[in-house]
Parts: structure tokens; sequence; C-alpha cells
């Protein structure tokens, strides 16, 4: 069986710790380290959680505290509403942790991790991108000595799939989009799996339900911290489930037979009504040359998935 070496870079958040659980339950991945980063609340909020998370699901896997704002912009207010006041949809965690964060900022973890296994990593990131700038920043050699970069994030307008926070923008590029332009323009190999796929990947409230009570344990956490979000959702969308979101970004890694990707450079849209937005040249597209895309690199974006693959490869890992 393949082991796929990786950081999960996240902003934790709902969906980030359903797709945590995820992954740390499967056998295909060995994990090397959590960062975290501004985004669905602020970094000593998202970055209490995620030591949470690290120490109930009994992780070995340093925590480290990443970038508390965007690279060129104030920090953004955070999502509340969307995943409860503390970010884990309102369960209750302890005053104290049992664990502190790595002592080294994200971005440096980062580094650390590829220089030591270069080749061998892959970056999964579920929140902003400034981490992965920020890492980029200090050490550009890096980009040619990753497997690969999985990113939750964009909006391509496919099915009519367009943003979440503005009518072109999805959430995680706008709270950052400099540091997405950074991500997406550099010399690695990225996929993102933007709300093209990700909304297309519901978990019912049926399917939730089933978790919680085959899942054992796992289960029960699942369905505890996915109500406030399943809320959200009705309240917002008349939606009776949830997205999946962040655990395609795992699934892409494992599974990437599930998805149909499209090639092309992608670039960020930074300022003005568009800003945020994230727009591909596909490749062999019928436009003039153009240096504001001919020389980047082609990267992937998903703009289809097996929806019941997904849905069935991610309830079998808890109620096998």
């Amino acid at each position: 069986m393949p082991r796929y070496k990786v950081i999960f870079d996240t902003d934790p958040g709902v969906d980030d710790a359903m797709a945590l659980r995820f992954l740390t339950r499967r056998p295909e991945f060995d994990l090397l380290a959590i960062t975290t980063v501004h985004g669905n609340l602020d970094v000593d909020t998202v970055t209490r959680n995620a030591l949470w998370l690290a120490d109930w699901m009994g992780l070995a896997a340093p925590v480290a505290r990443g970038a508390a704002t965007p690279l060129d912009r104030p920090a953004g207010t955070g999502a509340p509403h969307v995943h409860g006041a503390n970010g884990i949809g309102g369960l209750t965690l302890p005053q104290r942790m049992a664990r502190a964060p790595d002592p080294r900022p994200a971005w440096q973890v980062i580094v650390d991790l590829v220089r030591a296994y270069p080749g061998e990593i892959t970056l999964i990131a579920v929140g902003p991108l400034t981490n992965l700038a920020l890492a980029l920043r200090h050490d550009p050699a890096i980009a040619g000595l990753l497997a690969g970069v999985s990113i939750m994030g964009g909006a391509f307008g496919t099915r009519g799939h367009a943003g979440n926070m503005t009518p072109v923008a999805e959430a995680n590029i706008l709270a950052d989009p400099e540091a997405a332009d950074a991500v997406l323009t550099a010399a690695w190999p990225v996929t993102l799996l933007g709300l093209d796929v990700t909304q297309q990947v519901v978990m019912d409230a049926a399917y939730l339900d089933r978790l919680g009570a085959r899942g054992g344990t796992d289960g029960a956490f699942l369905r505890a911290v996915s109500r406030f979000y399943q809320d959200f959702h009705e309240r917002s969308r008349g939606l009776a489930g949830i997205f999946a979101h962040d655990s395609l970004a795992v699934i892409n890694v494992m599974a990437p037979g599930l998805f149909t990707r499209r090639h092309g450079p992608v670039r960020v849209v930074c300022g003005g009504v568009a800003d945020g937005q994230t727009i591909q040249k596909p490749r062999g597209a019928l436009c003039p040359p153009s240096p504001a895309w001919d020389p980047y690199p082609s990267q992937s974006v998903a703009v289809d998935v097996d929806t019941a693959a997904v849905l069935a490869l991610y309830a079998d890992t808890f109620l096998a």
C-alpha cells in the first residue's frame, strides 16, 4: 500500500476537523505535521483547536502555529456563524491543552520537513495559503522538492459553482489572494479542489446520522462536530446536510482517479470587484499569448468528481 508523507495546513474549522480525522484513520498517510493559519477564526483559536484535535486523536505529529494575518492585508473576522464561536462546532474543549505548539513558525516547519524529505512530501492545504507563501518567500527552492500540493480552494464556475463569499470568490482564497496567487504560480504541482467539486459532495443528514450511529467513537465525534455546521447550511442554503469541502483535498492525494481535471495556469485576482477570483487559462485555450499567464506553470483544477465513490470511501473508513 502506498504511504504518503503529508503536512496538513489548516484553520480548524468543522470540515477541517472531519478531514483530519479521515486522514489519520487512513493507513495510506504518514502525517508529519499540522500547521495552522488564520481563517475560520483567529490563529490562536484555530491553533488551540488543532492542539486539542491532535491530543484527542493521539497524534505524534507536531502542531505549529502559523500566520496570524494575510501577507499584505489585515486579518479577517473569521466565520463563527459557520463553525461556531470556538470554531469546532461548539464542542466543549478543556481549559488547558495537554500539549504545546512546536516552537517554530509554521513556514519553518514546512521548509524543514520538505528539506528533510526531498521529493516525498505532499502539502494538503485546507485554509488560506499564507503559510505556503511564506515558506516560498523564505526558501523558494522548496517548490522543486515537493511531491505535490493539494488545496481546497477556489471556484471556477463549473456547473454554476461560483463563489461562496462573493459572486466569484471562495473563502480560503479570498482570505489571502496575494498568497494564493504566489502559491498557484510557483513551480510545484498543484491540484485545486474548489467549490466546483466540493459542493457536488453533500453529506446529508441521514449519512451523518449513520456515521454517528455506527462509527464508534469517531463516528460520534463526526456527528457531534457537524451539527452546528449542518444548521448553518440549512439556514443559509436550505441544504439538509453539509458540503464535504476539506476532506476532498485529502481524498485527492490517495484516490486521484475520483476526479476529472483541467490543466493550465491559474491566477488569482488581487483587488477590485473580483478580488479573490480564481481564473484558469485552460491548456489549448483559443486566446492570444499573454505574459500574465503563459510564463507560469500549468496547474490542475478538479472540475468533476465521482460523488458516490467519495462518500463511500469516507464512510467506509469509519464503518468498516
